[in-house]
């Protein structure tokens, strides 16, 4: 038997999680379907999305991947409706999806300026959109978009994604509004340094981690496993009266 907590209420519930096929996504993903949930999950990582599809329904758990850009708003919102068709509307949207690359103010083209904003932000609000329409048919949906403490401690190298990422909260607050009347709840979660093979592989450093482990407030590693498990419980029913909010789990970081 788990420590943590079980959702009945997300027992065969319909998931949407973007990025579902690594990190934090992919933790999430792997939360969902132990509740019972119907999870659908998009990501351009093929090969570890379909491993991971595969591997959840031989444990008897429902997991569907589609291979999808999210920057492409026509082909996400197809992805969308073709998940709809297999699980049901969704009643949980997890807008996990994002690119951190660092990158350096003074050599920001407009171009790169609109990719980082398609990858870290647009894709939300078209995802929302696509599903609003069946959560108020039920009554009843919650909306997770994924912020980032960085903009909060002003991490250096990382101008336009934080922009993006410091956007969330705004759309957060106006689609909690817009959505509420339909019992749709619209919530922020804000992870701190969470320890996914890409932060490892290209950014912590021992010494780095070190850093980030003094500026916390538990001086312990932050898992994606941390998240996910607020993640479950802003879509159950349990936070059924939590909405326009924002959730950091940085281990006592940021300062809001």
């Amino acid at each position: 038997m788990s420590e943590f907590a079980s959702y009945p209420s997300l027992d065969n519930r319909p998931v949407i999680i973007s990025g579902g096929a690594s990190g934090i996504g992919e933790a999430m993903v792997r939360a969902f379907a132990a509740q019972g949930a119907k999870v659908g999950f998009v990501d351009i990582a093929v090969e570890a999305g379909e491993a991971l599809a595969s591997e959840l329904r031989q444990k008897g758990q429902t997991a569907r991947f589609i291979r999808c850009d999210v920057t492409d708003i026509a082909a996400y919102q197809s992805a969308i409706a073709e998940l709809a068709a297999a699980h049901g509307d969704a009643l949980v949207l997890i807008n996990n999806a994002a690119h951190d690359q660092r990158h350096l103010w003074n050599e920001v083209t407009p171009d790169d300026w609109d990719r980082r904003m398609a990858v870290n932000l647009k894709h939300a609000f078209f995802a929302t959109q696509a599903v609003a329409p069946g959560m108020a048919r039920a009554g009843r949906g919650a909306v997770i978009n994924y912020g980032s403490i960085s903009w909060m401690v002003m991490t250096p190298g990382l101008p336009v994604y934080e922009t993006a990422k410091a956007a969330l909260h705004g759309l957060t607050r106006s689609m909690a509004r817009e959505l509420g009347p339909s019992g749709i709840r619209v919530n922020t979660l804000v992870p701190g340094a969470v320890m996914t093979q890409r932060q490892l592989d290209l950014w912590i450093s021992p010494e780095a981690l070190t850093d980030i482990k003094e500026n916390q407030a538990i001086p312990q590693a932050l898992s994606p496993d941390d998240c996910a498990r607020l993640a479950l419980f802003l879509a159950a029913d349990d936070s059924a009266m939590i909405t326009g909010q924002h959730f950091l789990v940085d281990a006592g970081w940021a300062n809001t």
